[in-house]
């Protein structure tokens, strides 16, 4: 159970003290999950509605609340129903979005003034029901990377929340600490061309130019996924978040799976490597040391 810190709050603004702040940090930004088992988030009876997968339009997975979108989506993306659902199921996950930030505050003050808010998440579907090419297969373990979306080592901060009316688990994989993973992994990564970066860029398949980092974390998530004898290793934890639970991980490093469950939040949130507690633990930083040169 290394992997995995278990807290006793109940609260989502628990009081804690500067040294324990900063044990916490570093436990998490070494790619340790930080788990809550005692606290969640109680949806009102007007909200208990919303428990059903209905309220997914298309092929989407989940519903995203970003509150910048235009005033005719309520804020939600991925989601189908009256105007007057609508603004209900965005009021619910903005809610959600409240608490989490609450609680990183809480946790983790050092953050503070660098967070940066990405969308919140509800994700009302099964996980077995969305595996989709093994690239999209969020149920092999993986370290997140986005092919469109180069950050340049930028921290991806993300809050959990099991809000299922039963007893259903969220059952996550939960694989080697970073430093491991990039050891095994890195030395399949070559060189990206000459020039690539700037033609994806041109092209418009990213929305930036990937700097070295960022190519070599979309080829460790690729290699991770295509290695039937990695997803299988035995060290690897298997653990079912109950109900009424919460956890934290920066999910850029810590290697994670989702085997099964269904109905939980989820809140994004993105920080800059020098607003850590320990920037050397970063995976930046780690693949610089392994690379023996700059990647950003």
């Amino acid at each position: 159970m290394y992997r995995i810190v278990e807290l006793p709050y109940s609260d989502w603004s628990p009081s804690i003290e500067a040294d324990e702040s900063r044990r916490l940090a570093g436990e998490l930004e070494l790619g340790k999950v930080v788990y809550l088992p005692h606290l969640g988030f109680e949806l009102t009876k007007r909200e208990q509605p919303f428990l059903d997968p209905r309220w997914l339009s298309g092929t989407h997975k989940s519903v995203s609340y970003e509150p910048v979108r235009a005033a005719a989506t309520c804020g939600v993306r991925g989601a189908q129903g009256t105007d007057e659902e609508l603004h209900a199921l965005a009021a619910m996950i903005q809610r959600f979005q409240a608490d989490a930030l609450t609680l990183i505050r809480a946790l983790f003050p050092g953050y503070v003034e660098r967070l940066r808010v990405a969308p919140t998440s509800f994700r009302p579907g099964n996980v077995e029901n969305h595996k989709l090419s093994w690239r999209k297969d969020d149920t092999l373990l993986h370290v997140d990377a986005f092919p469109s979306r180069p950050n340049r080592g930028e921290r991806i901060l993300r809050v959990f929340t099991n809000i299922n009316p039963g007893a259903a688990r969220r059952v996550w994989k939960i694989g080697d600490l970073f430093e491991q993973t990039a050891a095994e992994f890195l030395p399949r990564v070559p060189r990206p061309l000459p020039g690539s970066a700037a033609l994806l860029k041109a092209l418009k398949i990213t929305k930036s130019e990937r700097s070295e980092y960022d190519h070599s974390m979309l080829r460790i998530h690729d290699a991770m996924k295509l290695d039937p004898a990695y997803q299988g290793r035995a060290s690897h934890l298997t653990f079912g978040f109950p109900p009424g639970s919460t956890w934290i991980c920066f999910s850029d490093q810590a290697a994670h799976a989702a085997l099964a469950g269904q109905f939980m939040m989820e809140q994004t949130l993105h920080l800059p490597i020098d607003a850590l507690y320990f920037p050397e633990r970063s995976p930046l930083k780690v693949l610089e040391r392994l690379r023996g040169r700059a990647l950003a």
